[in-house]
C-alpha cells in the first residue's frame, strides 16, 4: 500500500531533502488532498510544530475535516491534550515521535497516559533513524538508540510503527531495504516505511515484508514508475 505524505511548513505543503533543504513547495494544500483522493490513507506532518517553530493548525484541521478517518497526523504532538485535540478534528491516528523519549530513554510515563486517554489503536509511533540511530525533534536531535532494539518495549503503546530512513529522505535515490528487513524481524506490529522510496519495485518489496510505503517526493514529481 502506498501512503502519500503532506508535509506542512509555513502554510505550504513542502518536500525537503533529509528534513533540511526545501526543494518543493505547493500552495494549494487542499488541492493535494483531492489529488490523493484514491489513496485510503494519507500522512499529514506539521514540520513547523515538529521543529518547535509554530504550527499549521489551520491546514491540519481543514485537511482532517475534508477527509475524516483517512488521515494520520503528526508533528509536535507532545502532550496528551494535543493528541486528543487532533483526534477530535477527525484524524484516524496520531503520530508520536519526540514525546516518546526523554533524555535518551523511553518516556514510559507519557506513553502510559497517552494510551489511557486515546487507546493503543489510535497511536502510531515514529521511529526515524539517520544511519541507524534514532533522531527526534524534527530530526535535529540524535540518540544513541536503534529502532529495532526499541520496538519490543514500545509495542504495548501503539498499534503500529512509522520508520523513516532519514539519510535517504527526499533524494529519490531509493530506500534502504536491508534496514527495513531488520526492523521487520524486530516486531510483528504493522510498519510503514519511509525515506527515499522511488519505484513500484520498492513498494512491492516492502509489501512482501508486510509493510506500507509512505511516499513523498516521487509522488509529487510523478516519478513513481
Amino acid at each position: 500500500m502506498i501512503i502519500p505524505c503532506i508535509d506542512l511548513q509555513g502554510g505550504k505543503a513542502v518536500q525537503l531533502v533529509r528534513g533540511r533543504r526545501r526543494v518543493l513547495a505547493v500552495d494549494d494544500v487542499l488541492g493535494l488532498l483531492e489529488r490523493f483522493r484514491r489513496y485510503s490513507i494519507v500522512h499529514v506532518i506539521d514540520l513547523d510544530a515538529a521543529m518547535g517553530r509554530g504550527r499549521n493548525d489551520r491546514w491540519v484541521r481543514a485537511l482532517c475535516q475534508r477527509a475524516p478517518g483517512r488521515l494520520r497526523v503528526g508533528g509536535g504532538i507532545r502532550t496528551v491534550a494535543r493528541a486528543e485535540r487532533v483526534l477530535r478534528w477527525g484524524a484516524d491516528k496520531i503520530i508520536v515521535s519526540s514525546a516518546a523519549f526523554h533524555r535518551g530513554r523511553i518516556n514510559h510515563s507519557f506513553l502510559r497516559r497517552l494510551v489511557a486517554r486515546v487507546g493503543r489503536r489510535r497511536i502510531l509511533l515514529a521511529l526515524d533513524a539517520e544511519n541507524g540511530q534514532l533522531v527526534v525533534r524534527g530530526w535535529r536531535r540524535r540518540y544513541a538508540l536503534r529502532p529495532e532494539e526499541l520496538m519490543p518495549e514500545l509495542e504495548r503503546y501503539c498499534s503500529e510503527f512509522l520508520c523513516t530512513c532519514v539519510e535517504r529522505e527526499g533524494r529519490l535515490g531509493g530506500t534502504n531495504l536491508a534496514w527495513f528487513r531488520s526492523l521487520r524481524r524486530a516486531t510483528r506490529l504493522p510498519i510503514t516505511a519511509a525515506g527515499g522510496i522511488r519505484s513500484r519495485a520498492e513498494v512491492a518489496a516492502l509489501a512482501r515484508l508486510k509493510m506500507k510505503a509512505a511516499v513523498g517526493m516521487a509522488l509529487y514529481l510523478d516519478q513513481l514508475d
